[in-house]
């Protein structure tokens, strides 16, 4: 088990300190990790891709059950840790560097073929970056089958919304993915304990999108159009964020049947497709 004084204490040996700065909080419930590994149901015939490994313990039980762990770190100073903590881990391969910034395929090519593999990602994330990171990960054009990801619990909570509470990241998500809460991870679980409870989500991704879109930039577009100004009926949105006269837009909602005094939050994915469609260039 690791206790919140054992890191401490591992910290202390390398002379370091969870950095604000980057969202540093270090879980340490077993509980907690255990259900993280089992949710993640991996296989040797897998490769588990992990974003903020921190000091390598969830990294540990990762790579007893998956085929390979690329396990990838933007924090400089936590690397001399890892490659401590993990030296008799063969399996795992430690990247130094920002996942928003890396080439997933290349990442995670076959070491003997070169070519992209199977794989699901853990990541235990900070909340300032989790909308980038999740985006980054389901826009890819080499997707994962499964994301296991510790967010704040109000985040898992956005993203796991029903129509009504719909937000641009709940469905940039849904429409990739269907995402269900996992498990709630109380504050306590970390070190340093931060100052509201998270919460594991697990994304299973669509092998097709669960709603007929011809053009998903297009589709995007006009979702970001309709969450651009919340507080507005959606037809008023849809005009200030479109380059689209006021007739065409009133037109795309009745041919739709979306009454254009709604809001965002209560279209469902289907609606929004059908808005798209009828908004073609």
């Amino acid at each position: 088990m690791t206790s919140s004084s054992e890191v401490r204490e591992l910290l202390s040996r390398f002379g370091l300190r969870a950095r604000k700065s980057l969202g540093q909080n270090f879980l340490v419930d077993d509980g907690a990790l255990d259900r993280i590994v089992a949710a993640a149901e991996l296989s040797r015939e897998e490769v588990a891709l992990e974003i903020g490994p921190g000091l390598g313990t969830l990294t540990k039980r990762l790579a007893r059950t998956a085929g390979r762990v690329v396990a990838v770190e933007i924090d400089p100073h936590l690397m001399p840790v890892l490659r401590d903590a993990l030296a008799a881990y063969p399996n795992v391969q430690l990247v130094h560097g920002d996942i928003l910034q890396l080439d997933l395929a290349a990442l995670l090519a076959d070491r003997q073929t070169i070519r992209p593999v199977r794989y699901k990602v853990v990541a235990n994330l900070p909340y300032y970056i989790t909308s980038a990171i999740v985006r980054h990960l389901l826009e890819a054009a080499f997707k994962p089958s499964r994301l296991i990801l510790t967010v704040q619990h109000e985040v898992a909570q956005r993203l796991t919304a029903t129509p009504g509470d719909l937000s641009l990241l709940a469905v940039s998500v849904q429409f990739y993915g269907r995402p269900s809460i996992i498990a709630r991870v109380p504050a306590g679980s970390f070190y340093p304990a931060p100052q509201v409870d998270s919460a594991v989500v697990r994304i299973d991704v669509h092998p097709q999108p669960p709603v007929a879109v011809e053009d998903v930039d297009r589709f995007f577009d006009v979702v970001r159009a309709g969450f651009g100004q919340r507080r507005k009926q959606l037809h008023n949105a849809l005009k200030a964020g479109l380059p689209a006269p006021a007739e065409a837009i009133a037109a795309a909602l009745a041919q739709a049947g979306i009454d254009g005094r709604r809001r965002a939050e209560t279209l469902t994915l289907e609606e929004w497709a059908a808005l798209t469609r009828a908004l073609r260039p």
